[in-house]
């Protein structure tokens, strides 16, 4: 059997030096069109293959990011996930994806493996770790930024949009429809995500003069809130709104609503967060606050490669604005459409 082939056989082949060739597999390396014409031409007609660990080890870098999410089931993630896998690509470096508990011991665990795996930066996704590791990491020259979830803690860096904000609109928006029974199937309350919408719709609640009319948490799990939204319509008095923590319990509610035997969007409102792309389905037409994620994934990116490159980047945290997007699954104001939010 043919041996592997080899950079030298390359450059011969090409007519360059070897570490022209590695110029153009280095990625940021500078290499003239020329050149990389040849040495890519080269490569195909070899069958060629860079080694990206024996560079990794040349380099120090191995232009890996390790990504660990809570769980994919929730739509949101899959989008943030393709979104982060191409921007990192653009810019050279590749994503290695975990999924562990939301808890700090299995979210260690595997920011530790990725640590060993000598990960050049650490993006974690809904999820918590403990101010032990971050330092760790910190101290071991790993960046890490949190993605949809903020932390507090020393050179730790946040990215999520204004969730107390968001939870605020929705809560007025709804208030302006003349609801009065609204409840709120809330995100699991260990998450900052969770409180922090919860936050928006107590404060806009408060502001209104009105109490609310049933407050739960759902768990960021669909069949908690299945659960959470027929116990809501089973008695004789029911809420006239339901706002819920997230898109992916939201269907969750949608569906039992509709088992049972009521119409959401006339017998009662429902709203959600995320905009997910499930959520412009005609099944669900859901009304929701949409979260900027390419702006998010943008600044995760930017702030992360920054700080792997750049010895001086300081740690920053971000928070951007999100938008509510009407459609059919609420009742609308009279005189309000998306245009006038």
């Amino acid at each position: 059997m043919k041996g592997k082939v080899t950079s030298s056989e390359v450059a011969a082949r090409a007519g360059v030096s070897q570490s022209a060739v590695s110029r153009v597999f280095t990625p940021g390396a500078s290499a003239s069109a020329e050149t990389a014409r040849k040495v890519r031409r080269a490569a195909r007609e070899l069958g060629y293959r860079p080694n990206s660990l024996a560079r990794a080890m040349v380099s120090g870098k191995s232009r890996i990011i390790g990504l660990v999410v809570a769980y994919l089931e929730n739509q949101f993630y899959p989008v943030a996930l393709e979104l982060l896998s191409n921007a990192l690509q653009a810019r050279g470096y590749h994503l290695l994806v975990f999924t562990a508990p939301n808890s700090a011991e299995s979210v260690d665990g595997v920011i530790q493996d990725l640590m060993a795996y000598q990960a050049d930066g650490i993006i974690a996704a809904s999820v918590s770790m403990s101010s032990d590791l971050a330092g760790r990491a910190r101290q071991a020259g790993i960046p890490v930024v949190l993605f949809n979830r903020a932390q507090e803690g020393e050179g730790l860096v946040n990215v999520t949009s204004a969730n107390v904000d968001g939870g605020r609109k929705i809560t007025e928006f709804l208030i302006r429809g003349r609801h009065e029974r609204i409840a709120h199937i809330a995100g699991w309350q260990g998450s900052s995500t969770g409180r922090d919408r919860r936050e928006g719709f107590l404060r806009a609640m408060k502001a209104a003069g009105l109490e609310p009319f049933a407050l739960v948490d759902g768990m960021y799990k669909r069949p908690v809130a299945m659960a959470c939204a027929r116990q809501l319509v089973a008695g004789h008095a029911r809420p006239d709104a339901i706002f819920v923590g997230n898109d992916h319990m939201a269907f969750g509610v949608l569906d039992a609503l509709r088992h049972a035997g009521l119409e959401p969007g006339k017998d009662i409102s429902v709203v959600g967060y995320d905009d997910v792309p499930l959520a412009a389905w005609g099944a669900y037409a859901l009304t929701t606050f949409r979260q900027p994620v390419n702006r998010m994934v943008e600044a995760t990116v930017n702030i992360l490669i920054d700080q792997i490159e750049t010895d001086t980047a300081e740690p920053e945290s971000v928070e951007f604005e999100g938008e509510l997007v009407l459609r059919k699954s609420a009742r609308i104001p009279e005189g309000l459409s998306n245009e006038g939010l």
